[in-house]
């Protein structure tokens, strides 16, 4: 790992994950972090919430005293956009909203954008997702189907977490309904179910837990939860 890494499950732009990300900011080295805001994964949900989601994260970084850049990419040919990979290039802090996953990964996967954060987190900056942002960056995500008996398949993510499945909201939903997911991800996968109000911060190929809840790390059928503080080993 080049950069830092922040997987959350949930609380981006709140107060419940100011500590987290105060400290994020503080790992760039710089007085003025550049934050760049991705709202993407939300444009199923209307200009009104993709609108939203954007304000949001850039009041909530500039009162941390961040310069903020909503990166306003709502489809593909945005994504493809050289003003906006430049946006995210030039950022010290890159930062996926949530919303759809899917939608999210059909618009950034190949595209200049993608690109960019690729080479960001190379040269050291931060990338941060929340719920489908986190599920985005990891190498491999689930998305639902109809066919039966199982309603959900894998189709590829970003990667910048090769070998890692992302559940987000993990304490939100029973454990009897995410369990199934978790024993069938791709062989070899390390499936981390992250907790609302919870990051999963990796750094220099070391992880660590922060945050009001816990992460519960599947290693096939061998399951182990680990809290605020605790390093985690993928």
């Amino acid at each position: 790992m080049s950069g830092t890494l922040a997987l959350v499950g949930s609380g981006e732009f709140t107060s419940a994950m100011q500590r987290v990300d105060v400290e994020l900011l503080a790992s760039t080295g710089r007085s003025r972090p550049r934050v760049a805001i991705l709202p993407t994964a939300s444009v199923p949900d209307g200009e009104q919430v993709f609108l939203g989601w954007a304000e949001m994260g850039h009041q909530y970084f500039a009162d941390l005293g961040a310069e903020v850049e909503a990166v306003l990419v709502r489809d593909r040919k945005d994504a493809d956009d050289p003003i906006w990979a430049q946006a995210v290039g030039e950022a010290d802090v890159v930062y996926l909203s949530g919303g759809k996953p899917t939608f999210l990964l059909t618009a950034l996967a190949g595209s200049a954008v993608g690109a960019a954060i690729f080479e960001a987190f190379e040269r050291g900056a931060v990338v941060a997702g929340s719920s489908a942002g986190a599920m985005a960056l990891g190498g491999k995500t689930f998305r639902m189907r109809r066919r039966l008996p199982f309603p959900f398949g894998w189709q590829p993510a970003l990667g910048l977490a090769p070998g890692v499945v992302v559940i987000p909201h993990y304490d939100a939903i029973p454990e009897a309904v995410l369990a199934p997911m978790a024993l069938r991800a791709p062989r070899g996968s390390a499936v981390v179910g992250i907790d609302e109000d919870t990051a999963l911060v990796g750094r220099a190929g070391a992880w660590q837990v922060l945050g009001a809840g816990r992460v519960t790390l599947w290693h096939g059928r061998h399951r182990a939860r680990y809290r605020e503080g605790d390093v985690v080993s993928l």
